[in-house]
Order: C-alpha cells, then sequence, then structure tokens
C-alpha cells in the first residue's frame, strides 16, 4: 500500500444550500447574488421562528423552510381548528352562549308593566325569576339548579363551618410566625412589610346598590306572600296550600335538606314539566274546571231546591202553630170562669147571664176597726166575723 494522502474536502461555496444563517452573518450578507436560500435565510433570522419538527410536519412546512405564525396567517388558523375538531368547536360555541344567557338573565332585572290588585309595581326581581324558571335561558337555568342542588349536598355533606375555621387559624398563625420571626432573626416583621399603604374598603355606591338590590330581593318575597294570602290568584293560594299540607307531613320523618332538595327540584322542573307539555296539561286542565263548574252548578241547585222546600215547610208549620195558639187563645177567654160557662150554656144565645147574691161578698155594715190594714182583717173583724149573712 502506497501512503497516499487523505482527501481534502473542498471549501463549501457561499451560496450552498446546507449553510446554517446566524443572526451575524446575515447581517453582512447582502442581496447582490440575489440567492433564494440566502434570502430565505434572512427572512428566517430577522422576521420568522424556528418551530419543532412535529409542528413543521403538522403544518406542512420543510425542514428547512420558513412557518409563518399562526396569528399572522388565517389559513393556519383554520388548519388547527381542523385538527382541534368538532369537540373543541362545540365547546367554545356552548361556552359563547352560555355567557349570551347570563348577560341576558342580568339584563332581565327590570321592573315589569304589571302591578298587584291594590295598584303598587313589582320589583325587578319579579322580572329576573320569571326569566329564570320560564326556562326562557335554559343554559343559565340548569347552571343554576345544579349549582343549589350542590350547595344543598355541601351544606349536608361537607363541614364547610369547621373547614372555615380550619382555614382561618392557619392563615393568622402563619402570619403571626412570619411576624415574630421576622422581628426575632431580621428585627422586622415579615407580615407587616406586606402590608399596604392603604386598607381596602368598599365604596359607598357599591354599599348603596348592594342595600337597594337586598331591599327589592325582600319586597319581593313580602309581596308575593301577601299575594297568596290574600288570593289574589286562586290557583297560587291552592298550590301554597297543597305545598305547605305536604310539607307538614314529611317533615316528620324527612330531614331540612331533603325538603329542601323536594322544593328545589318542584320550583325548578314544574315549569319545565308544564312548558313540555303544555297543550295536554291544559286540556287536562280545562276539562277538570268544567267538570268542578258542573259540580258546582248540580250542587248550587240541589240547595236551592232542598232550601226553598224547607222554606216552604216552615212557613206552613208556622202557620198551623199560629192558628192553633190563636183557637188556644180564644178558649181560653172563654172559659175564664165555669159557673159562667155553665150558666151561659143553660141560657139562651144572646141573653146575660144570670147571677145570684151568693156570687158576690156581702158589704160590710159598721165603721172600719181601728188598726186594720186590710179589707181582709175588717171583714174578719165585723160582726159577720167573716161568716156570709142569712139570707131572707
Amino acid at each position: 500500500m502506497t501512503d497516499a494522502a487523505p482527501p481534502k474536502l473542498g471549501d463549501l461555496p457561499q451560496q450552498s444550500e446546507f449553510t446554517v444563517p446566524t443572526l451575524e452573518s446575515t447581517t453582512n450578507m447582502s442581496h447582490s447574488d440575489g440567492s433564494p436560500a440566502l434570502q430565505n435565510a434572512q427572512d428566517t433570522a430577522y422576521n420568522g421562528y424556528a418551530t419543532p419538527n412535529f409542528d413543521r410536519v403538522l403544518t406542512g412546512c420543510s425542514s428547512y423552510e420558513y412557518c409563518p405564525k399562526p396569528s399572522d396567517n388565517p389559513e393556519s388558523e383554520e388548519h388547527s381548528q381542523q385538527w382541534l375538531g368538532p369537540v373543541a368547536e362545540n365547546v367554545k360555541n356552548q361556552t359563547a352562549m352560555t355567557s349570551s344567557e347570563f348577560r341576558n338573565l342580568a339584563d332581565s332585572r327590570t321592573a315589569p308593566n304589571k302591578s298587584t290588585a291594590t295598584g303598587q309595581p313589582l320589583t325587578h326581581y319579579h322580572s329576573f325569576f320569571y326569566n329564570l324558571l320560564s326556562w326562557e335561558n335554559p343554559r343559565a337555568t340548569t347552571i343554576s339548579f345544579l349549582s343549589t342542588i350542590l350547595f344543598i349536598f355541601a351544606a349536608r355533606y361537607l363541614p364547610a363551618l369547621r373547614w372555615t375555621f380550619k382555614v382561618l387559624y392557619i392563615v393568622l398563625g402563619s402570619t403571626a410566625a412570619a411576624e415574630l420571626g421576622g422581628r426575632l432573626v431580621f428585627s422586622q416583621g415579615l407580615a407587616s412589610s406586606f402590608r399596604p399603604k392603604k386598607y381596602y374598603t368598599i365604596p359607598r355606591e357599591a354599599l348603596e346598590s348592594s342595600l337597594e338590590d337586598v331591599e327589592q330581593l325582600i319586597n319581593f318575597f313580602v309581596i308575593e306572600f301577601q299575594r297568596v294570602l290574600f288570593a289574589e290568584k286562586p290557583a297560587h293560594t291552592v298550590a301554597a296550600f297543597i305545598a305547605s299540607f305536604l310539607s307538614y307531613w314529611l317533615i316528620k320523618f324527612t330531614p331540612l335538606w331533603g325538603l329542601s332538595l323536594i322544593a328545589v327540584s318542584l320550583i325548578y322542573l314544574g315549569p319545565l314539566v308544564y312548558l313540555s307539555n303544555q297543550e295536554v296539561i291544559d286540556h287536562y286542565l280545562e276539562n277538570a274546571t268544567n267538570v268542578v263548574n258542573a259540580q258546582a252548578t248540580q250542587v248550587k241547585d240541589l240547595a236551592g231546591h232542598h232550601t226553598s222546600r224547607a222554606t216552604s215547610a216552615v212557613k206552613s208549620y208556622a202557620g198551623d202553630y199560629t192558628s192553633k195558639a190563636q183557637s188556644y187563645i180564644g178558649s181560653a177567654r172563654g172559659n175564664t170562669s165555669p159557673k159562667a160557662a155553665n150558666s151561659g150554656a143553660t141560657s139562651g144565645p144572646g141573653s146575660a147571664p144570670a147571677y145570684t147574691s151568693s156570687d158576690f161578698p156581702h158589704a160590710p155594715k159598721q165603721e172600719p176597726t181601728s188598726g186594720a190594714t186590710s179589707h181582709q182583717e175588717q171583714y174578719e173583724n165585723s160582726r159577720f166575723g167573716g161568716k156570709a149573712e142569712t139570707a131572707y
């Protein structure tokens, strides 16, 4: 074997396609030669950015090709959306629609044009709760319903009050330890070093708006209770009666959280069931109303018939008793004296009754005795001695 010098690689041309551009080298290059590779390298250094190989494959870029930013190229956004798939697009649409429904629900808090039977205006919470419970915004209503259910279960099974005190003592203990440790070690408290220059306060405008909302909310419940109590709408009064009656019996063996769960479910799902089957429910309600009205009319007619019969019977009995009473009174007046009755029976009609001397007392024949106080005493003290004189 002959010793031969190892082959030497020639110098790579400056315009080689394998030249790796750098920021320093590209600043010294000029575009005089018009090389496409050099132009791409400089554009990459100044305007572009390097992307990982996986992203280059997804976006369709070659290994040394400039890949524009997705925000700069609308086609890349469409391509990324295609890679995200319909699930992400659906989630995005649902999120936007949910936000819109919550805005609509917040905007519905306006005082309605209707008023109570007494002429008082309603609160803006009447419109809010009507919009919420009528399922005009189904996503917002569903989220509020599920949030209420979760709150009831959390209040039942989670020791929220205990956790609150636990967080408080951990935070306050950490703050006190940091403050005292900082003063011992650094001669300056750590907690006090984070103290703001001005403590946070609630603005007066926020308090006034919050108090106004609380006032409207309390008045909503007060007005609705009075409307139900004084039967402004009889159907609502009957529904409240049924609910209170069932609650009275359920509370004996149902815990408070269970009763709250039932009440919330009925409040939210009752209008939904009615709106979903409104035609069928209205048809049955109309039939039930007609049956009740027919029965009420029949009972009213029957009651009127029996009342008229009872009135006529009472009038006839009253007339009979009146005639009998008058006959008894007349006979009592005619039979005042038995002797007069006997004499009247022997005498002829229209003749005066005959009386004898024995029918009348004897008149006294001497002066009244002093000291006598009555006619009886005078008669006894007379010469007759209370005895009748023999008639001649």
